[in-house]
């Protein structure tokens, strides 16, 4: 009996469907950057790094800002005035002295007394801006897709895929140069039976964490002696009109929660609600086992080419209806700190 209660037990599973192995689940975009190869992520250098040390706060706890420095050949006069700033202590005393909501945080000297280090550039408007230069980027976001920067194509520039919407409502099409993101006008020529697409103009955007200068009317440009860092939803009106100098990579949290000023514009009225800056330096400038160290995603690379798709398309577990678009600040380069092993 226990035989022939064994043999249709067996025959029962025989007869059982076979059941189908389930999908993966498909990787979120925050998987895909940790999933990525370890020559896919760049180092930053320390000197590009600016080291922000706050007063600390109530409970006493150490305060730290990292913003990297935008890469040449953008924004260098700004650039090149607050590595003299840092270089010269000038920071060393001032204070975070507005945050406004749902905008920025703003620092520099309160009194606009303190005398600057001799020496700094003025730099002019046109610098807000920059002509492309071939190879600077090699895929640009427009037309509904990555596509390569200088591309021919015939008949004429192709309908927005119906898939992915890669749209921005400042600039033409947008890309990635350095781990930072910029806009682009794009020229468009005739080559025999083809059009022949390229950027033609490109400047750095304010997304959330960019760093820009803080100026007075125009021709004022600003020396890099106030900065602020965005907030809150970014505010792409800015873009071509303040000089983007760089982006928080760490410790934003430090400027984003502050209390907001009740002062125009966000500005603290009274001193005492000011954040005192202890210090700014380069991190070069800081003891080796004092610098911070950060990496970013290559932006040339396979895997943020996946990033850039899956920001657009969410199609992990939690997600019933994928956007089927992005914006440029929708889609953040991967940034990640490096801990000594």
């Amino acid at each position: 009996m226990r035989h022939l209660l064994l043999a249709a037990v067996a025959a029962a599973s025989l007869a059982l469907p076979v059941q189908a192995q389930e999908p993966a689940p498909v990787p979120s975009p925050g998987e895909i950057a940790a999933a990525a190869k370890a020559d896919e992520w760049i180092a930053i250098a320390p000197s590009d790094l600016l080291v922000m040390e706050l007063a600390p706060d109530a409970k006493g706890k150490a305060r730290r800002v990292v913003i990297q420095l935008m890469p040449a050949p953008f924004s260098q006069g700004w650039i090149g005035n607050i590595r003299k700033l840092a270089a010269a202590h000038w920071w060393d005393g001032t204070s975070v002295n507005r945050v406004q909501d749902n905008y920025v945080a703003q620092w520099g000297d309160a009194t606009e007394k303190k005398p600057l280090p001799k020496g700094l550039a003025v730099v002019p408007e046109s610098e807000y801006m920059w002509p492309y230069r071939p190879a600077m980027f090699t895929k640009i976001w427009t037309y509904g897709a990555p596509q390569d920067a200088v591309m021919p194509i015939y008949p004429s520039p192709p309908a927005t895929s119906p898939v992915t919407n890669y749209t921005d409502p400042y600039a033409r099409a947008f890309g990635f140069f350095g781990g930072f993101p910029f806009a682009a006008t794009i020229k468009q020529s005739r080559e025999g039976g083809n059009y022949k697409r390229e950027p033609e103009s490109v400047w750095p955007i304010h997304c959330y964490g960019a760093v820009g200068v803080g100026r007075n009317m125009s021709p004022d440009t600003g020396s890099g002696a106030e900065l602020y860092v965005v907030i809150g939803h970014a505010p792409r009106h800015l873009d071509q009109n303040i000089a983007v100098v760089g982006r928080v990579l760490g410790g934003i949290e430090y400027l984003s929660s502050l209390p907001r000023g009740t002062g125009a514009l966000g500005f603290y009225e009274e001193a005492a609600e000011r954040v005192p800056v202890k210090a700014i330096r380069l991190a070069i400038d800081l003891p080796a086992d004092e610098r911070p160290k950060f990496e970013y995603l290559s932006t040339e690379s396979a895997s943020f080419l996946r990033y850039a798709d899956a920001r657009a398309n969410r199609r992990d577990p939690f997600f019933i209806k994928p956007a089927a678009g992005a914006d440029i600040c929708n889609i953040p380069v991967p940034v990640r700190a490096v801990t000594a092993k």
